[in-house]
């Protein structure tokens, strides 16, 4: 049942070999032979991937659900007992990850010395259950997704530029006024160069602004912001310790600028298993309340 379902979740024998450790060859006749037993076809093979028949979808429902309820079972035997130990395969994303995370997990680890981590510092959308991740931590307005999520803490904008920058350029009174301003942007958004806020009176609006710079990199805009290249809107995790020391200069403070959130996401199995369940209840603790990376100024 267990090869079965990672064939399921990877979507080829070759990668269920992989995360299961063992040789394509074994996993492709345990394939076969449990076939064979059930005298039905659970997958249609082709040379690209296996596409489940409506028998394995069934069967593949089913194994999740007593894999879950054999894990849970043991679980409740061994847990009041054992201390947390396994492996935990994380995808984070790359600044916030390294600024913030990154902490937590090395404590994390010194209070469970038993726990590996497997961490992909990276901001591609990762596919959890083919790329066999527990979980991954998400900066985003989540879709609708098969994935569950679990909200973090909020994730505020603030708008800033270096001293030098504004006193080349003036510093903007109104929204409307970054127009005629030098920006820089963040390419992953779908419009980077469209930015959204909420004015002082709580009308939202939005302003179409010049890009000068383009990045998918959120720490090359840091840089180019703080050696005086342009108005950057960035989140205030990245911006705290550049205010903080007068390298920028926050900008239209009294606008509300987008705000998304940090998520925990994982597969939506039955049962996540217990050092799963701690290392996100252990995150989720740490970055409550109102962290000093989520207020728009430099307080």
């Amino acid at each position: 049942m267990q090869m079965f379902v990672s064939v399921v979740e990877t979507g080829s024998i070759s990668a269920a070999a992989e995360r299961l450790g063992v040789a394509k060859s074994a996993v492709s006749r345990r394939l076969t032979e449990l076939e064979s037993r059930l005298g039905a076809s659970l997958v249609q093979r082709t040379t690209r991937r296996l596409n489940l028949t409506d028998s394995g979808r069934a069967y593949y429902d089913r194994c999740v659900v007593i894999l879950a309820d054999l894990d849970e079972a043991e679980a409740a035997v061994s847990q009041a007992h054992q201390a947390l130990k396994g492996g935990l395969k994380v995808a984070l994303p790359h600044s916030f990850g390294l600024l913030h995370l990154a902490p937590l997990i090395q404590e994390f680890m010194t209070q469970h010395p038993e726990v590996r981590f497997e961490i992909d510092f990276n901001d591609r959308q990762i596919d959890l259950m083919q790329e066999g991740f527990d979980l991954a931590i998400r900066i985003a307005t989540l879709a609708d997704s098969s994935l569950i999520a679990r909200r973090l803490a909020p994730i505020r904008h603030a708008l800033a530029a270096s001293p030098d920058y504004l006193a080349r350029h003036g510093i903007p009174g109104t929204a409307a006024e970054l127009a005629h301003h030098v920006c820089l942007a963040y390419s992953n958004l779908e419009q980077p160069g469209l930015w959204p806020y909420r004015g002082p009176d709580g009308q939202p609006g939005s302003v179409r602004v010049p890009v000068r710079l383009a990045s998918s990199s959120g720490d090359f805009l840091l840089r180019a912001a703080i050696a005086g290249e342009g108005l950057i809107m960035h989140p205030s995790f990245y911006l705290h310790a550049a205010l903080r020391t007068g390298q920028l200069v926050q900008v239209l403070a009294d606008h509300r600028w987008p705000e998304l959130s940090a998520y925990a996401v994982y597969p939506p199995t039955r049962h996540l298993s217990r050092r799963v369940r701690a290392f996100i209840d252990f995150v989720a603790e740490r970055l409550a309340g109102e962290p000093y990376w989520d207020r728009s100024g430099p307080a």
